[in-house]
């Protein structure tokens, strides 16, 4: 099987379902590691690591849909929940502004309280007060409780987010693709298909997008290969995939911790990264976390495909709450890189190189 799965790989031809179980069930992680290398150069020739300089704030922690594996959300009415103005979101955001953040990934929970001008809202003042910031605000989760709160299409949430600026949308609320997985973990949340068509439709707008995974939990190497089919079939159809994240489960403060009790830890997770970089050979960039596996491995994974290592978090609430904090700067960003033998280079959310820091700074 690892002698056809590698002869393909160089020929450049596709992976089967049975190959991509075997990547994630009995290939040798070494050898993995290096295949995997292989291809990363074949996507991203030189050896530049990306990152960028962004911030995860939380608009609101009220969400009516229960999710298993969530230790940040409250539900409508609880004494801690809250939903932040739009002033006191665009304070978190010039707050990130004044260190550099060129990107903002906001989310929040599924708040059936706040009406839909308020949405418009953050991005057209994101836009309007910080031109120089990327609103990769709202989940496909959230798009379509917005389009079940508000009576309308997802394409007609898209298009009034699209009108007031936004062009981005991160890949939130997959988890894994599975209905199997999804009904055990995240029932409310809707079919695989659902978190599909939303960015199938943002897509379709001319909107990038990131396609995540959240795995560790209750799933299985076919939960995971469904999950991979969705987001390499979409991204054949539309093209509008930049990067693939993966992270693992945190099961601290949860529900689910009933069930799963530790994390999946740093060789499943090396596994996860090559293996995804050799079965979605239409995507450019595969993410390394330094944030949720912990900077030594995240460093590792830039020897097993990836070829971006994420974004610097300057604030975090949902890990946060499952007891799970890891902090960084961009200084220890540039020299994590370095320290793995590639080149640091800050780029936008669309993954365009800002600058490249070619040789380490000169110190007296």
């Amino acid at each position: 099987m690892w002698d056809r799965i590698e002869s393909k790989v160089i020929a450049g031809e596709r992976l089967s379902r049975d190959e991509g179980r075997y990547l994630l069930t009995e290939a040798d992680l070494t050898a993995l590691g290096s295949l995997a290398q292989e291809a990363r150069f074949r996507h991203v020739p030189d050896r530049r690591v990306t990152f960028v300089i962004d911030s995860n704030p939380n608009y609101t922690n009220v969400c009516d849909t229960d999710c298993h594996f969530c230790a940040f959300y409250r539900k409508p009415g609880a004494p801690d929940a809250y939903w932040l103005t739009v002033d006191e979101v665009m304070e978190k955001i010039d707050a990130a502004v004044a260190v550099g953040a060129t990107t903002v990934l906001l989310q929040g929970g599924h708040n059936p309280q706040i009406p839909f001008s308020y949405y418009t809202d953050l991005v057209r003042q994101t836009r309007w007060r910080f031109p120089q910031v990327t609103p990769h605000f709202f989940t496909a989760s959230e798009i379509q409780a917005f389009a079940k709160y508000f009576g309308k299409s997802v394409r007609e949430i898209l298009t009034a987010l699209d009108e007031a600026g936004q062009y981005s949308l991160p890949g939130g609320g997959a988890e894994i693709l599975s209905k199997r997985v999804r009904q055990r973990i995240a029932a409310k949340k809707g079919a695989p298909e659902d978190w599909v068509d939303v960015h199938r439709e943002a897509h379709r707008l001319g909107w990038r997008s990131t396609a995540t995974m959240m795995y560790g939990h209750v799933e299985t190497p076919d939960d995971v290969i469904e999950h991979f089919d969705h987001i390499r079939n979409l991204q054949d159809e539309t093209g509008g995939f930049t990067a693939f994240v993966p992270w693992s489960f945190k099961p601290s403060n949860t529900l689910l911790s009933k069930w799963v009790t530790t994390g999946a830890g740093p060789n499943p997770y090396l596994r996860m990264i090559a293996a995804s970089r050799l079965y979605l050979d239409n995507f450019r960039h595969v993410q390394a976390s330094w944030f949720s596996e912990g900077k030594k491995t995240g460093q590792v994974a830039l020897l097993f495909g990836a070829d971006d290592f994420g974004g610097t978090l300057l604030e975090e609430n949902v890990h946060a709450a499952a007891a799970h904090i890891n902090k960084t700067t961009t200084e220890e960003t540039k020299a994590i890189i370095r320290e793995a033998g590639f080149v640091p280079a800050k780029r936008t959310t669309l993954y365009e190189i800002v600058e490249v820091y070619e040789t380490e700074p000169i110190t007296a």
